[in-house]
């Protein structure tokens, strides 16, 4: 899967995106991700990509032109398997049974909103707005990275272990993973339950079940 994402602050993803389970999965050819630079479409000498809002009011709008510029050079043409979002505070929240219908797309193209918005025109362009939480943010980066995580790690040969992700936290609708442990089997006479050094496979199974918490 192909993740291009446009940004006017492309360094902020060199860290992230080159760690952990995202350079795997970009080494083993499970996923690409593509930083584009929103003023690198702009053709302005300054590389302006926002303006004052018609109408007045504080703050600055992301400008229309560029992004559309950008779009139409990494979806030359579109099809049923590539997705044009934005990230914005009015977008839909993302829930895992969302993150399970992009990694179905071979490509998903996120772009981050800034100042005070973006363009209302962009909606001609764009197959829908989405948020990571009911909260505001400086930038549409951290989202668009968040977004890209949450789906890269479900696409097969992602995980070191194909299970990791079946009975995670939100999988089941209304369900919190069951809680973990690990050596010590006694920290500071804190205890590892008891059912799960049985090595009785029905025992630490039900007791799993038991302790799934609910939302």
């Amino acid at each position: 899967m192909r993740f291009d994402i446009i940004t006017i602050f492309p360094e902020i993803f060199d860290s992230y995106i080159n760690e952990s389970i995202l350079k795997r999965a970009q080494k083993s050819g499970a996923i690409k991700i593509v930083i584009h630079n929103l003023r690198d479409f702009t053709l302005d000498k300054h590389k302006k990509v926002d303006d004052r809002p018609y109408g007045g009011g504080p703050g600055m709008v992301m400008q229309i032109e560029p992004i559309v510029r950008a779009l139409k050079k990494i979806v030359p043409r579109k099809s049923a398997s590539t997705k044009i979002y934005l990230t914005s505070a009015k977008g839909k929240t993302l829930t895992q049974h969302q993150a399970h219908t992009f990694s179905k797309l071979k490509k998903l193209v996120l772009i981050c909103g800034h100042y005070e918005g973006v363009d209302e025109r962009i909606r001609h362009y764009i197959d829908g707005e989405i948020s990571i939480g009911n909260y505001v943010l400086t930038g549409g980066e951290l989202p668009a990275l968040v977004i890209a995580d949450s789906i890269a790690r479900l696409l097969p040969g992602v995980l070191g272990d194909e299970e990791s992700s079946k009975d995670e936290s939100h999988e089941t609708p209304g369900l919190l993973e069951y809680p973990q442990y690990t050596r010590p089997e006694n920290f500071e006479e804190h205890r590892v339950p008891k059912e799960l050094l049985s090595g009785n496979h029905g025992r630490i199974s039900a007791w799993r079940v038991r302790h799934k918490k609910h939302q």
